[in-house]
């Protein structure tokens, strides 16, 4: 599969407003099709919607005819709602979206499968497989949900996890290899983490100062390297075997083709580990 194969589009600037470097806002629904057409003939395979994306299923949903080429990837809302609302917007999900199956529907919080409902709600999502309305259910995780322990219980048929150039905790401590050994379909998030890679430091919000000195040095050393922090960020995801699809977010169709054009570049000859950040707080964007 050549590297633009793995690379999935999200879609949660299509229903509002998203990202610590997105300046345009939410996505125009006439920019959003060009940006499906131009992804559909670059062989891009995966988009990556959620019932909490503002409108972004309701945009997808409407632009049905351009969808077709994509494998449908969808996320349950919150089980705080309680369960019988988490299997109702699934179901609407999957009438929104068009699509009979919906190819996956994740849980989005890994945590709702952590309490004492988590069997119940796993039964309710496999229930809804069954009925035809999603090929297959998996769950979205953050490191500190433990991806393994999740995939070692439940089986999932794919799991959403983040990594990135600056975030390679679950390579360092085999996560990955370990999910992939259960056969379970891996998609990566997050691959630039918010756009803050390529923030210059007078960019940085005040709580990831504390990022500035490394960020400083690891541009320095991709420069050296003769590659660019976009480049770099693809090659070190897509070049894992364990990964399926990356995910990539864009709000214009000339960030798209900039993010192809990087992706078919040689791979760069870098001590991927020296890129590494260790700080939680800045790997985790949720704290921001």
């Amino acid at each position: 599969m050549t590297r633009s194969g793995k690379l999935g589009l999200g879609t949660v600037q299509f229903g509002q407003d998203y990202g610590v470097s997105n300046l345009r806002g939410r996505v125009p629904l006439e920019d959003v099709a060009s940006i499906l057409r131009h992804a559909a003939s670059a062989g891009m395979g995966t988009l990556d919607t959620a019932a909490g994306y503002g409108e972004a299923e309701q945009v997808l949903g409407s632009l049905h005819s351009l969808t077709g080429p994509f494998r449908l990837v969808t996320k349950t809302i919150p089980l705080k709602n309680g369960l019988d609302a988490v299997l109702a917007r699934a179901r609407k999900s999957a009438e929104t979206l068009g699509r009979k199956p919906v190819d996956l529907l994740l849980v989005h919080s890994a945590s709702d499968l952590l309490g004492d409902e988590a069997s119940r709600l796993w039964n309710g999502l496999l229930a809804l497989r069954q009925e035809g309305l999603f090929g297959g259910i998996g769950i979205s995780a953050y490191v500190a949900d433990d991806p393994v322990a999740l995939a070692r219980r439940f089986r999932p048929a794919a799991m959403q996890v983040p990594l990135s150039l600056l975030d390679q905790r679950l390579v360092r401590n085999g996560a990955l290899a370990s999910i992939k050994e259960l056969g379970v379909e891996i998609h990566a998030r997050s691959l630039f983490l918010q756009g803050l890679l390529f923030l210059e430091d007078d960019k940085l919000p005040a709580k990831l100062s504390v990022a500035a000195p490394h960020l400083a040095a690891l541009r320095a050393r991709l420069k050296d390297a003769g590659t660019t922090p976009l480049a770099a960020a693809l090659a070190f995801v897509l070049s894992h075997p364990e990964i399926d699809v990356g995910i990539v977010g864009v709000t214009a169709v000339s960030e798209l083709e900039e993010i192809l054009d990087a992706a078919a570049e040689a791979m760069p000859k870098l001590d991927w580990a020296a890129c590494a950040l260790n700080d939680p707080l800045v790997l985790t964007p949720s704290l921001w």
